[in-house]
């Protein structure tokens, strides 16, 4: 009688992790599942061989480049963002806010539009700067500014909560014992801030390592020149490559994969600091 329960509660605990599976398997496990099948469709000797390409290497370069490079922009304006919206007080603070976060609910493809309306040939920053021999738009510059853009919600959105939840006691010690703001944000804010940066930076670079809508905007898709590797993996569908396509679209899986594993690590850890200091 004993066993029966216990197998019945262990299967009713199996129940919903199992509706679970079956409601994701078409939704999310199936399609990143059918990405690697068909990337190893040839064997493992064409899925390397089709990594080692001059176009492949390049776009995995650039990508992870312009990733990193986001990242550490955005780290930078996306606390000084987070600290004056937090620690100081002004009319239309919640409206700046809110424009700020702007870029998570904008299509993509708009985003990729309003930066040519302004710095493209025709934008109202492009036609002053092309008499000067100065065009962003269509090169590597022109697609950072699109991923910074696109991806500055992220590191604002880590950052900020943490600064609010941060006590102002200590600050105002440093403040009483003569420390500068500067000295204050370096010794006190800045060493709580460490990892709400750490995980707006891999939010930040995972999601411009798979940006797309902006990007094919305005970075005109040229090969070996502003081609990252979503770009690349629509370029080869478009021509029919699959198995290209699928084995960057693999490498980006997994390096999306391991991402946000270091983010639920970071996040896990962080709230288990949260909860000693609580204690």
């Amino acid at each position: 009688m004993n066993q029966d329960k216990v197998f019945n509660r262990k299967i009713s605990s199996m129940l919903p992790a199992g509706f679970l599976v079956l409601v994701l398997l078409p939704l999310l496990l199936l399609p990143l599942a059918s990405v690697f099948i068909y990337a190893l469709r040839g064997g493992l000797g064409n899925f390397g061989a089709s990594l080692i390409t001059a176009d492949v290497l390049f776009a995995l370069r650039f990508s992870l480049i312009i990733a990193f490079a986001t990242a550490v922009i955005n780290a930078l304006l996306g606390t000084y963002a987070a600290y004056v919206l937090s620690k100081t007080r002004f009319p239309g603070r919640e409206q700046l806010g809110i424009v700020l976060n702007l870029p998570v609910a904008i299509p993509n493809v708009v985003v990729g539009t309003s930066l040519l309306l302004l710095w493209g040939p025709i934008g109202l920053f492009g036609q002053m700067l092309e008499p000067l021999g100065i065009q962003p738009m269509f090169t590597p510059a022109a697609v950072l500014l699109a991923h910074i853009f696109v991806t500055f919600p992220y590191m604002l959105g880590t950052v900020k909560p943490v600064l609010d939840d941060l006590e102002t006691t200590y600050e105002e010690a440093a403040y009483t014992m003569g420390a500068s703001r500067w000295q204050t944000f370096l010794h006190i804010v800045f060493p709580a801030l460490k990892g709400g940066l750490l995980t707006g930076s891999l939010l930040t670079f995972a999601h411009s390592l798979g940006e797309f809508g902006a990007t094919v905007m305005v970075s005109g898709n040229l090969r070996l020149r502003t081609q990252t590797a979503p770009l690349y993996i629509f370029s080869q569908f478009e021509s029919g490559n699959i198995q290209a396509a699928n084995s960057v679209a693999a490498v980006l899986a997994i390096l999306s994969f391991i991402l946000f594993s270091l983010i639920l690590f970071l996040a896990a850890r962080t709230g288990k600091k949260g909860a000693q200091r609580g204690k």
